[in-house]
């Protein structure tokens, strides 16, 4: 697949002053519940309603959805509100069911996106369509995966798709529900600059008292929009009650959060931006050189180890190692999470460096 301007011809066709949102609720849980918050949102700068209807859960024995009736209660709030409707397929029987109800805008969740037996499936059902897809990231930071999601519906025909950053499931521990790994995103939106990328900071977070910062980071990043989890009495929702934030919050957010240009042309501002990056260049220069210093410090202890014949890895000095650095991290401002990241990895080249010196 080719990067095309045609990638986001439904989106530029909105002529949105904003970005795009779609809110709502994790589940449909009555249709007392779908109908209040679609009227509560239905004058914000909400675009999609968006409202679970099939729950694929971790575990079994929790709320899996109310199934089809839920459809039905999309379509009113289409007739009462005039808002856009979405949900969540995963196989073909619901595309099927949802293109029926005529809802509008359908996403694959981060669990079907792992296969492509799935993905391949609800492509094929939905051949040709011009319904909006979006496709959430998988589960595991994998953009192969992703992008490979993308092709199938691509290639099934589907002209109007986009993609939904909701953040990557790590074993660790860390503050958030799914470790965002800005990079990633980063990295597809380089590769394909004008698919449609959506984020879904109440995937990401679990909390909201951490959906604000979330939605501003990817706004400050050039994401197109986000996918906002709004319930009107959070704490009792069916599910993900922790995450989400009344209709009244979310229209304070849309305010509240800040929309930055993408550019500007401003010559005063192009040359001291082109200085300053002119010295993250040469950083970067000199932070690889110093990478392939250490790594040929790796290889000579490699060799050392091997006359030796002693084991690669020495649990003891990396634990000291990482300690340190840590601590080091800190004086130079820079996070537990990034140094840990950061040292892991270049502990793992060094690693594949020596066993190639000991195998060798």
């Amino acid at each position: 697949m080719k990067n095309s301007k045609q990638l986001r011809t439904w989106l530029d066709d909105m002529q949105l002053e904003h970005p795009l949102v779609i809110a709502g609720p994790c589940s449909a849980e009555t249709e007392a519940q779908v109908l209040k918050i679609a009227h509560e949102l239905k004058d914000s700068d909400v675009n999609y309603y968006r409202a679970g209807i099939w729950k694929p859960r971790t575990r079994p024995g929790n709320f899996e959805g109310v199934g089809a009736l839920g459809l039905k209660w999309l379509q009113k709030v289409k007739a009462e509100t005039g808002l856009k409707t979405a949900t969540e397929v995963a196989n073909r029987a619901h595309v099927e069911l949802a293109l029926e109800h005529d809802i509008d805008l359908l996403w694959i969740g981060a669990r079907s996106t792992v296969s492509p037996f799935i993905v391949q499936e609800i492509a094929d059902a939905l051949q040709g369509t011009d319904k909006i897809v979006l496709i959430k990231n998988p589960v595991n930071p994998d953009l192969a995966l992703w992008l490979g999601a993308v092709e199938r519906l691509k290639s099934a025909n589907i002209q109007n798709l986009g993609v939904i950053h909701r953040g990557f499931s790590t074993y660790g521990k860390s503050k958030y529900r799914n470790n965002p790994e800005w990079q990633l995103a980063i990295e597809l939106q380089t590769k394909f600059p004008d698919l449609p990328l959506i984020n879904d900071p109440s995937h990401i977070t679990g909390k909201r008292d951490m959906v604000f910062d979330v939605s501003q980071t990817a706004l400050d990043l050039n994401f197109d929009g986000l996918m906002i989890e709004t319930h009107t009495d959070p704490d009792n929702a069916w599910s993900d009650a922790a995450q989400q934030i009344t209709p009244e919050t979310l229209i304070q957010y849309t305010k509240d959060l800040k929309i930055r240009k993408e550019s500007i042309t401003e010559a005063d501002y192009t040359k001291e931006l082109q200085k300053l990056r002119a010295q993250i260049d040469v950083a970067d220069n000199q932070l690889l050189e110093n990478l392939g210093k250490r790594m040929l410090v790796a290889e000579a202890i490699g060799q050392l180890k091997k006359e030796k014949n002693v084991a690669v890895l020495q649990s003891k000095r990396w634990n000291e190692i990482l300690g340190k650095m840590v601590l080091e991290g800190e004086q130079h401002n820079l996070s537990e999470e990034f140094i840990l990241k950061l040292f892991k990895a270049i502990h793992q080249e060094s690693i594949n460096h020596q066993k190639q010196i000991l195998n060798g």
